[in-house]
């Protein structure tokens, strides 16, 4: 029989049982999981952090070799002359139209009153010719007809004293056969006078008939003789009268001679108005303007004698300043025209908003005196910038104090 009063055993199994609770809660343990879970905790930590660096890191490209840029605007004068006012001082704001410099006016207004001289007598030659066209064309048409009728008075003229000379040619042929009869009957009573067969008287009468026919063929000659002055005369009219209907035909000629030298007179009017237009804007060049608004740098004092072409000042208009950013080839594989962009400016620390305007056309060695020829066969690459413009959002530099040159920092946002 067994020992009442012995103790009962306990079983092996049991006393592990009762052990393991107390290792597994033990501090070394609790330490080893607090560890793996800071390390698990790290290690998200990190794995998130890395990407949301990565995701903003790949947002956004950026380069410091940018600066900022502007057109600037050469003043330069359109005329020579004697400058005798400079109204505005080195770096002084003007505003678009204000009067930069002014020019001696003097010799410009002298050759302006010369040119409207010379404008005013072309015109007044322009309007004579002009009267003169119709006028001559009257004329012109009156003459030749006149001349028409001169040609057939005159033909008529001649007819008339031609038929007069044959008159007159018949009175000679009567007369003188009358006169050859009256002879006759002289010569034959002056030898019955003779042998006293007719009385004295008889003979007185055949003598004066004779002397009578006599004068009387002198006096048909005579008439003759005019007749043919007439014809003569006649004939002088009506080749004069021809003469003058073949000039009068010219006069159709003469209108359109009348009408050229009109329309030289209008280009001759019309070539002194373009000298007075010349003479008008070289006197209105003697102010020269500003052609923008910005800050002035000059160069011009009073007393230069200026030439056309000659550069007097520089305007540099400080509200269209834009940033040119010479991005590497490869930083513009999702770049685009519109994209954000945040510039970083060094002088004043301040940050300023734009966005991309535009990409140029080609890198910027391109655009070089020498630009690289890579087909040398000594080729290296080299990774290229291409310069990209960003303006700036309206009002970002109001206060004007990002210059052109200056160097900036430029943020484009590619999402």
């Amino acid at each position: 029989m067994a020992d009442e009063n012995a103790s009962p055993s306990i079983p092996k199994t049991g006393a592990s049982d009762y052990s393991a609770p107390e290792k597994k809660f033990s501090p070394d343990a609790r330490r080893k999981r607090r560890r793996n879970v800071i390390i698990l905790i790290t290690a998200v930590v990190v794995i998130v952090a890395g990407a949301l660096l990565w995701r903003y890191l790949s947002s956004y490209e950026s380069t410091d070799d940018a600066q900022a840029d502007v057109h600037l605007y050469p003043v330069s004068a359109r005329i020579s002359g004697y400058v005798i006012r400079v109204n505005v001082d080195d770096n002084q704001w003007v505003s678009k139209g204000d009067v930069l410099v002014e020019i001696d006016p003097t010799d410009y207004q002298v050759a302006l009153a010369q040119a409207q001289a010379n404008l005013a007598n072309a015109e007044a030659t322009a309007r004579s010719l002009n009267i003169t066209v119709p006028i001559t064309s009257v004329n012109s048409t009156s003459q030749l007809q006149f001349t028409a009728s001169g040609i057939e008075d005159a033909r008529a003229a001649v007819n008339a004293a031609e038929k007069q000379l044959a008159a007159a040619h018949q009175q000679v042929e009567a007369a003188q056969a009358n006169d050859v009869k009256a002879q006759d009957d002289l010569h034959r009573y002056k030898l019955l006078v003779d042998r006293r067969e007719v009385s004295q008287q008889i003979y007185d009468q055949a003598l004066a008939t004779a002397k009578s026919s006599t004068a009387t063929v002198a006096a048909a000659q005579a008439n003759e003789s005019a007749a043919q002055q007439v014809v003569q005369q006649t004939q002088s009219r009506l080749t004069q009268a021809t003469a003058n209907h073949e000039y009068a035909q010219t006069g159709p000629q003469q209108v359109s001679s009348t009408k050229e030298r009109v329309q030289a007179a209008i280009a001759d009017v019309q070539q002194k108005q373009a000298l007075l237009h010349q003479a008008e804007l070289n006197l209105q060049y003697t102010k020269v303007v500003a052609p923008v608004s910005g800050e002035v740098n000059k160069t011009v004092v009073v007393g230069l004698n200026v030439e056309p072409g000659q550069q007097l000042l520089t305007v540099v208009p400080l509200d269209e300043v834009w940033v040119t950013a010479n991005f590497k080839e490869t930083q513009l594989r999702h770049m685009q025209v519109g994209q954000k962009a945040d510039i970083h400016v060094d002088s004043s620390g301040r940050t300023l908003r734009g966005h991309v305007d535009s990409i140029a056309g080609a890198t910027g060695p391109l655009f070089s005196l020498l630009p690289p020829e890579n087909a040398t066969g000594n080729y290296v690459k080299i990774v290229q910038r291409v310069p990209v413009k960003i303006v700036l959002e309206p009002g970002e530099n109001r206060d004007r104090r990002l210059r052109p040159g200056m160097n900036v920092v430029p943020d484009v946002y590619l999402r």
